[in-house]
């Protein structure tokens, strides 16, 4: 019986995890790339790095992709190299889940509940058939400058960790991409371990569906109930902030001729959304956060470009972030930072 299974996302600008860009830019750094020139123009600093709860907009990671395949262009089959990278510990509890699943077919169906718990930009869709499984992986809504590392990087990945899952390189009947041939499909094939068509109308992958109700390895209920638990509730907090704290984040942003003017009060901001002061603080709090951490992440991210993209004085960075004196930016800079502006500017300058 024919069965689909379509993810639970419709496209790929969801917020994630900082371990994608971190991976990303240990490989760039092994290749000569610096980190400043990896995280030119993202908006992340190196310590967002080493955050394990750090969340970034989709965006943010494909201005660093873009960095990685312009400083790396001559890299052959480099979304494949970065792919194979991506192993289940790359990917936290969600990771876990996987491994603990009682199959890999429930691994696939687990993974594509919860695909915005992961680092992908194609979409992958199952079909279930009885003499095959096939993976379709969506790449129409990808930016067309990235959009072939991304079938790669992607599509790699998701191979390695299914891989990964059954403990030896998961078997393939087939593989096709929409790319034309490339000059490393060498690189490919010793990931598909079949040669894959070109040219064709879907990017996909095919495996025996036998394979999908062998028990994995490292299969255990108790922790992957628990496992589950954690990421439906890890999806209900980011679709929080996706909400509410997402328009108040918005609107925090200022929209001045030059583009940086001290960000709004919580008054204001809640007479544009047509509530209370009071109902604002409730909807934050039930969404994890509250107006003074979302302020925080504001002034943080328009003093790293003001100080990086600017000439304005340290002093003229604080008024126009609406503190009153310097030195409390300075103490509030340094510790969102590590450093302060002027320390932080002088790393960005040297780094270019």
């Amino acid at each position: 019986m024919e069965r689909v299974q379509d993810p639970s996302i419709r496209d790929w600008n969801f917020p994630r995890g900082i371990a994608s860009v971190a991976l990303m830019v240990r490989y760039a750094g092994e290749h000569g790339v610096p980190v400043a020139r990896m995280l030119a123009g993202a908006g992340l600093t190196e310590a967002m790095l080493h955050d394990p709860d750090a969340q970034i907009d989709a965006r943010i990671e494909l201005a660093v992709i873009r960095n990685l395949v312009r400083e790396l262009a001559d890299t052959p089959a480099l979304g494949v190299e970065i792919g194979r990278r991506y192993r289940i510990t790359t990917f936290g509890i969600f990771g876990f889940a996987c491994v603990s699943s009682p199959t890999l077919g429930k691994a696939i169906s687990f993974a594509l509940r919860y695909l915005e718990l992961s680092f992908t930009f194609c979409l992958p869709a199952a079909q279930w058939r009885e003499d095959e499984f096939i993976a379709y992986v969506h790449d129409e809504s990808i930016p067309a400058d990235v959009r072939q590392f991304l079938v790669e990087r992607d599509v790699t990945a998701m191979h390695q960790v299914m891989s990964d899952l059954i403990g030896k390189q998961l078997p393939l009947t087939r593989a096709e991409f929409r790319f034309p041939e490339p000059t490393y499909v060498d690189r490919i094939m010793a990931v598909t371990q079949v040669r894959p068509r070109f040219g064709r109308q879907h990017n996909l992958f095919a495996i025996d569906p036998a394979m999908l109700e062998q028990p994995l390895p490292q299969a255990n209920e108790h922790t992957w109930a628990m496992c589950l638990a954690q990421c439906r509730d890890l999806v209900d907090r980011r679709r929080a902030r996706t909400g509410i704290a997402a328009q108040v984040r918005e609107l925090l942003v200022p929209g001045g001729a030059d583009g940086f003017a001290a960000p709004r009060g919580i008054d204001s901001i809640a007479r544009d959304l047509n509530m209370s002061t009071r109902t604002l603080r409730r909807h934050l709090d039930a969404a994890g956060t509250g107006y003074r951490a979302l302020l925080d992440e504001v002034r943080r991210a328009l003093a790293e470009e003001m100080l990086t993209a600017t000439p304005l004085s340290v002093s003229d960075v604080a008024i126009r972030l609406g503190y009153a004196e310097s030195s409390t930016f300075i103490y509030a800079f340094k510790r969102w930072t590590g450093a302060t502006p002027a320390a932080y500017r002088r790393e960005r300058i040297v780094g270019r």
